[in-house]
């Protein structure tokens, strides 16, 4: 049975809709790759003095891209990260939905998707490990174009931006390379998550996305209408892990302090005012794709890591990283205190 995704034509299909990126000299984007390389073995200290958490040196490697570069490492991610699913459509046979659309259409609208993103991530941890690229495992990657784009529309100091944003990625690096088992529990939630899918809704996932159109809904997502029960309990805990993750991310890069990134307080002023002030198309896209959901994450888990921190500190913060029983739940991101009592009591 061929994939249930032509990857290779996702890939080309999307390098061809990437756009281009600002317009910088040759030496310019050589001295802004040089500098970011630099900023990224920098931002290693800064991370393990604020987290407290001291990731194996070996384990850094920092690649900096261009946007093309990270569709295809993106495609590469989405072909490993989707192996269960394509495993339990080959058991039971090709899918209504996967006959109708078919693997090179599919390709076709993912090259489309991550073409838009390619040109909105600043940086990107990799935490699926394409099977056959060990070296692949574990890198940062920093999105230059999308780099010197958002610093120029901030108007920011850009050395102290770069590093800003190396801070966060260094963050998750840290993340899953200082907790031993955080790497295999979060592919392993993916994985249980795709394995649980039932082929069998596909035909009414159709129907019902037809008449969601009709009606021109677009609340529900599409996870709303394809997960089952067993799959509904997996994505919160996906969901708060990821809220957890991205608020640890935050709330590192800001704490390092002015005396790292001297005009940090600016910087997050600017740019949470980026992440509201978006245009309409971009509005429409971050709708369809769920990426408001995205966003909250930021903000909810920035929110829980201050409120466990403000009452128990950074080492009493740091058990959640001991344990996945010590991992907060979707109702505790929003009330930290009841973390702390469930955890600390």
């Amino acid at each position: 049975m061929a994939e249930v995704i032509d990857w290779e034509l996702a890939v080309s299909s999307g390098r061809r809709w990437v756009p281009e990126g600002p317009q910088t000299s040759p030496q310019e984007a050589a001295e802004t790759v040089a500098q970011l390389r630099d900023l990224a073995a920098m931002s290693v200290e800064p991370v393990r003095h604020v987290s407290l958490l001291t990731a194996p040196p070996e384990a850094h490697e920092a690649v900096v891209v261009g946007r093309p570069e990270w569709l295809r490492a993106n495609v590469e991610q989405m072909r490993v990260a989707t192996i269960p699913l394509a495993e339990v459509l080959r058991e039971k046979g090709s899918a209504p939905l996967v006959r109708q659309i078919g693997s090179r259409a599919t390709a076709v609208q993912l090259g489309g998707v991550l073409a838009w993103l390619s040109s909105k991530v600043l940086g990107q941890y990799e935490a699926f490990a394409p099977v056959d690229d060990a070296r692949a495992r574990g890198r940062l990657m920093l999105v230059a174009p999308n780099i010197v784009s958002a610093e120029r529309q901030l108007s920011v100091p850009s050395r102290d931006f770069r590093l800003w944003v190396c801070l966060h990625e260094e963050t998750h690096r840290v993340q899953f390379t200082a907790v031993p088992w955080l790497g295999e529990y979060f592919t392993g939630q993916v994985h249980d998550y795709l394995r649980a899918t039932d082929t069998s809704t596909w035909q009414m996932i159709t129907r019902t996305l037809r008449r969601l159109r009709a009606q021109g809904e677009s609340r529900p997502t599409l996870l709303d209408l394809v997960h089952t029960p067993e799959q509904a309990a997996i994505l919160d805990r996906l969901t708060a892990l990821m809220s957890l993750l991205e608020g640890h991310a935050d709330v590192v890069m800001d704490e390092v302090g002015p005396e790292v990134v001297p005009s940090v307080k600016i910087i997050r002023e600017r740019f949470e005012q980026r992440r509201h002030n978006i245009g309409t198309w971009d509005s429409i896209m971050r709708k369809a794709m769920g990426l408001n959901a995205k966003m909250r994450q930021y903000v909810e888990g920035a929110a829980f890591v201050r409120g466990v921190i403000d009452r128990v500190g950074f080492v009493g913060f740091n058990v959640i990283w001991t344990s996945p029983q010590f991992l907060p739940t979707v109702d505790e991101i929003g009330d930290p205190q009841s973390w702390v009592d469930r955890v600390h009591t």
